[in-house]
């Protein structure tokens, strides 16, 4: 069984009917009404004591084997019409008594029966139940005797007491099929709620951990930034340099020339150190437009991971509040599971 369906073959009498009660209410209604009765479940095995039997059934029909295997087949016959027709049966036993049967249904299946009567609607025949008193085994004087201490009552009252059990037994049945469905439905609900509260909390940890990852890769983006900028400021310095040391040979190869030929070897020197410092410049000028690149796909970077932060602040923030929520429902089903519990 699960998620609050019940096979309803699986359930027994004992698991929709509190026994007690039951006993109770079948003892207190069959001393008022001066009727036996004794409840069974759908194999004729009786659940409850007999109440109010009278000493011509207990003392002399169920005294011998013959007599006992005699009610019972008259039970399960009576049994078996209260079925077929889903209402209380009222019937003649084999003995000569007046008899009912009123089925307990839930959900269209028959858990049991109430049994009841050992009642006359009129005085006793005594050459019937000498008769029967011979095929069971039993004294024929004192069965008459008995026969004629059974109460004498109008097949009205025996209708009218077999459908007051039927009524309130199946009422019983039915609220105690429900509290059982219910009861069911509740542990379901707990365990869920346990299993969806335990990944949430795996969630909201996970959430945290990616929160964290995300502003240290923050962190760790804005310091590529700023040594991006340091590079810039090492490079600008380059250029600086390149520009001095052009400016360098260039004065360099003036002087030269004013030297003439002595001054031919230097001005080899100084046109060297020109190209090399174009050289310098130049290559200055490409790493310089490289990280501005850099700069640029950083910032781009930095602004994505700023959003998608602000994204796992926010669900982390809607974890926690789904958690809270989940938490007062695990609480609310905890309560109606104990409700369910109750009895």
């Amino acid at each position: 069984m699960g998620k609050g369906n019940i096979n309803i073959s699986d359930i027994q009498l004992k698991d929709i009917l509190d026994l007690e009660v039951l006993q109770r209410f079948q003892d207190n209604f069959a001393e008022s009404m001066d009727l036996a009765s004794v409840t069974v479940d759908i194999n004729g095995n009786p659940v409850t004591k007999p109440s109010s039997y009278t000493s011509f059934c207990i003392d002399y029909t169920h005294s011998t084997k013959a007599g006992d295997d005699r009610c019972a087949l008259s039970h399960k016959r009576g049994g078996e019409e209260a079925a077929r027709t889903g209402r209380p049966y009222i019937y003649t036993c084999h003995a000569g008594l007046i008899d009912f049967a009123a089925p307990i249904i839930v959900d269209g299946i028959q858990m049991g029966t109430i049994l009841g009567g050992q009642i006359l609607t009129s005085k006793p025949e005594e050459t019937g139940f000498r008769k029967t008193a011979r095929e069971i085994g039993v004294d024929e004087d004192a069965y008459v005797n008995a026969a004629n201490k059974v109460k004498i009552s109008t097949e009205k009252n025996v209708k009218a007491a077999a459908e007051v059990l039927f009524i309130v037994a199946n009422a019983l049945s039915k609220i105690g099929y429900q509290q059982l469905k219910l009861k069911n439905t509740s542990d379901d609900l707990v365990e869920s709620f346990s299993q969806i509260s335990a990944t949430m909390e795996e969630l909201a940890s996970t959430s945290v951990t990616i929160t964290e990852n995300q502003e240290t890769l923050n962190k760790e983006i804005i310091n590529v930034k700023n040594i991006s900028a340091q590079i810039n400021e090492i490079l600008n310095s380059i250029k600086s340099i390149a520009d001095e040391t052009k400016m360098l040979g260039l004065n360099a190869a003036i002087e030269a020339a004013r030297a003439g030929d002595a001054g031919r070897g230097f001005n080899v020197v100084a046109t060297e150190i020109r190209k090399l410092s174009q050289s310098s410049k130049e290559t200055a000028m490409q790493i310089v437009q490289l990280t501005s690149h850099i700069e640029n796909s950083v910032q781009n970077t930095l602004e994505i991971s700023e959003s998608t932060m602000a994204n796992t602040q926010q669900q982390s923030a809607a974890i926690e509040e789904t958690t809270a929520s989940l938490e007062e429902l695990m609480e609310l089903t905890t309560e109606l599971n104990e409700m369910a519990n109750e009895k």
